[in-house]
């Protein structure tokens, strides 16, 4: 059963998603809208549209029967129906019309949201459309820097909240220890998306893992070493991407001289920060790293437990387990480097009071975060009424956790489950890694 929720909560963020968006479009022309076709990106065009059809389709058509505001919008907007390679020769609506269509499907949304407290079909479906939104507002802004487009314009940049006190590198490992855990959502938590169905006790045995994220310089290392060319460190099906990619640092990286690296950040290029996580690397990249270093990604599980775990007084796991690193209290800006507030990476040693119980940082916000797990359901699943959210592509993708600068800290907590092909370096996703017990 989903948590009964205020109607004014569900207006309020189904406007600041909204905006966001509009934000995301601003200062962008009408062929920088459609872009290139690349298979990492959809036209923005199109996207912005097909948000506002799902918005749409699940909420008043599904539960009201209401006629679409546009009713071409099902041989269009349906992402599921349409190949990805054919969305830049659709009729689409046209910039202004598209900005009309988008603003209309909030307007009726909103409308329809009459009552003091929602009721349980609108309390999931609303939080879910925002999501879904919130989704591709990251989407978009990954897509920015794919292709070069400048920096969004953030109202959140005025918040900015980044910890000086708190820059630079976090070397080092927190032992945590083995015991029962619960993996997966709990009936009565606030929100839950399919992929979390259900709770389900697991054991962990103990392990060391990273205070904090693999950074630039780090990284840096494993490609001084000639780390993108040592097939022995390569996963075969990592070293046959590589191969086609024909690539021997991360993607946005820019040599300079021996030893020296610059960065491509949206349409600008810069020094690459050395305390920053490494970003847009992907699962082949990191697993690569971490042979070179002799670690090992986490799994699920074990990320799970270092940023929910607490230890009790004898040193032995105890059974609760907190919704964030820091507690069960919602993402603050002192806590996680989320929402844009900074428009990218920040130290990996900023943020201390997010840390988990177990001394580990940024575990929610800075980065994604790859794990060694496939991306399966847990038992008792069941799909929720967009069945085609996690269903259709387990077993096809890995896990990651944690949530990076762009993402909406409404979204995620620790049981949230990311899910990409191990291929994807546009999207921000860093790592941390394990000891070794081998």
């Amino acid at each position: 059963m989903t948590a009964l929720v205020a109607s004014d909560y569900l207006k309020d963020i189904t406007r600041d998603t909204h905006a966001r968006t509009l934000e995301l479009l601003d200062g962008l022309s009408s062929d920088q809208l459609m872009g290139p076709r690349l298979p990492i990106v959809n036209p923005l065009l199109w996207e912005i549209g097909h948000v506002a059809w799902f918005s749409e389709y699940f909420i008043i058509r599904r539960l009201d029967g209401t006629p679409p505001t546009w009713p071409e919008g099902d041989v269009v907007y349906d992402s599921i129906a349409i190949p990805h390679g054919i969305r830049w020769d659709l009729p689409l609506l046209s910039h202004n019309e598209a900005l009309d269509y988008i603003d209309r499907v909030e307007e009726n949304n909103l409308a329809r949201l009459d009552s003091d407290i929602a009721n349980e079909d609108d309390s999931f479906i609303y939080q879910f459309a925002v999501f879904h939104n919130d989704m591709h507002n990251e989407a978009y802004t990954y897509s920015r820097r794919t292709l070069g487009y400048p920096k969004p314009n953030f109202a959140a940049i005025k918040d900015n909240a980044a910890n000086p006190d708190g820059a630079g590198p976090l070397p080092g490992d927190e032992d945590i220890p083995g015991g029962e855990f619960v993996l997966g959502s709990e009936r009565e938590a606030p929100f839950i998306f399919d992929n979390e169905k259900w709770a389900h006790k697991v054991f962990v045995t103990p392990f060391s893992i990273a205070k904090a994220p693999v950074t630039n310089a780090e990284f840096a290392a494993f490609i001084a070493d000639d780390g993108y060319n040592r097939r022995d460190l390569w996963h075969d099906v990592g070293w046959d991407w590589l191969q086609q990619e024909g690539s021997e640092h991360p993607v946005y990286w820019i040599p300079d001289g021996p030893g020296k690296w610059l960065f491509r950040d949206f349409d600008q290029t810069v020094d690459l920060a050395p305390h920053h996580p490494v970003n847009h690397v992907n699962w082949y990249e990191a697993s690569a790293y971490c042979n070179w270093a002799k670690r090992r990604l986490p799994t699920e599980l074990e990320w799970e437990v270092a940023a929910s775990g607490e230890a009790a007084a004898d040193g032995t796991l105890l059974s609760t387990r907190r919704d964030y690193p820091w507690g069960n209290d919602k993402p603050t800006p002192r806590h996680a480097n989320m929402d844009a507030r900074s428009v990218g990476c920040v130290d990996v040693g900023d943020f201390a009071a997010g840390d988990s119980a177990f001394g580990c940082r940024q575990m929610i916000g800075n980065i994604w975060e790859w794990t060694s797990s496939d991306f399966n359901p847990f038992p008792g699943f069941s799909p929720d009424p967009y069945k085609e959210y996690s269903e259709p592509v387990f077993n096809t993708r890995k896990v990651l956790k944690g949530g990076a600068w762009a993402t909406r800290s409404r979204m995620v907590n620790n049981r949230h489950r990311n899910f990409f092909t191990p291929e994807r370096r546009d999207v921000f996703a860093g790592f941390r890694t394990c000891a070794r017990d081998y």
